[in-house]
């Protein structure tokens, strides 16, 4: 296992979730994002990976493993900066029906420990879904480069940095 690689791409879903967790505020389309950063990101991230050459033939056991810290690394992230953005239009604004999340923080000390939880129970789910994207985006990259071998048109980069 690259140590470098799975560094590299704690840092690009990290970035990833922060994204989609601020683009999450819009109501039209928060739905989609959350659905987007809890079930699939791992294929858009490993595709852009190997689209840009930046990684090589991964097995599908990497690309389970990888999906799941795509997974739980974007959704921490997504939370962390959701979550206070959430918040915050919640006070401001009393209409904003997203604010759902100024409740908890009212309770006292028990309710940040309560969302912290679930917070953490929910960035598990999400590396489980990103966990079987991530095999399955791995199974049609080797479909595809065993479709290319087969008619010896395989130019892909594979290495590793020792």
């Amino acid at each position: 296992m690259n140590l470098l690689l799975l560094k590299q791409l704690s840092i690009l879903s990290a970035f990833a979730g922060a994204i989609l967790g601020a683009i999450t505020i819009i109501p039209y389309i928060s739905l989609l994002t959350f659905l987007i950063a809890v079930t699939c990101l791992s294929a858009f991230v490993l595709a852009y990976l190997k689209q840009n050459d930046l990684i090589g033939i991964i097995s599908i056991k990497e690309g389970c493993i990888f999906g799941a810290v795509i997974g739980f690394v974007s959704f921490i992230a997504f939370s962390i900066v959701y979550t206070p953005i959430s918040m915050l239009l919640g006070w401001l604004i009393p209409s904003y029906t997203q604010g759902f999340l100024r409740f908890f923080l009212t309770g006292g000390f028990g309710s940040l420990v309560v969302m912290i939880l679930l917070m953490i129970f929910m960035a598990g789910i999400s590396a489980m879904f990103n966990g079987v994207a991530g095999v399955i985006t791995a199974y049609v990259y080797e479909v595809i480069t065993g479709l290319k071998k087969e008619n010896g048109e395989n130019n892909s980069i594979d290495f590793e940095i020792k």
